[in-house]
């Protein structure tokens, strides 16, 4: 089953692909979020590698029992013919009520049908206050009008 939008890329496709993916990760559902890569997916996300659906819904499952209030921005960087580089920033709060701002960068390279094959992640993590939050919206997808990472100062 195909995945629009399709490689190769235009500037345009590229970033709608980045705010499909953003909004699958604002929806916290591993399975959802599974089916947008190929069944045999590889995977690196910090210090950890792994490949297929199967092994990226116990990754997420695992990130979103322990990361609340989850909140993601994506952006695009850049893009070629099958593939697109992201940065991004996510905010959260562990059990013990401590807040973080995660940034990083993913690469990702796309098979012909539009599922992701590849995804390199290098993620940092800085402690941050409750006042220092950015982004507020109600848990879900990011509104429309909402500030994007660069109007944000990320």
């Amino acid at each position: 089953m195909a995945r629009p939008p399709l490689p190769p890329f235009t500037r345009e496709t590229a970033a709608e692909k980045v705010r499909l993916a953003e909004d699958a990760w604002n929806s916290r559902a591993p399975e959802l979020v599974a089916l947008a890569y190929t069944p045999d997916s590889q995977w690196r996300n910090r210090a950890e590698m792994f490949e297929g659906r199967p092994a990226i819904v116990r990754f997420l499952s695992r990130k979103w029992a322990r990361e609340h209030e989850y909140r993601l921005i994506k952006e695009l960087w850049s893009f070629s013919d099958a593939r697109i580089a992201v940065r991004f920033a996510y905010e959260w709060r562990d059990e013990g009520g401590r807040w973080f701002r995660s940034y990083g960068n993913e690469n990702w390279d796309f098979a012909g049908d539009g599922l992701m094959r590849r995804r390199i992640a290098s993620i940092n993590d800085q402690p941050i206050s409750e006042a220092e939050r950015l982004m507020r919206w109600l848990q879900g997808r990011r509104p429309d009008d909402h500030p994007g990472l660069s109007e944000l100062g990320l």
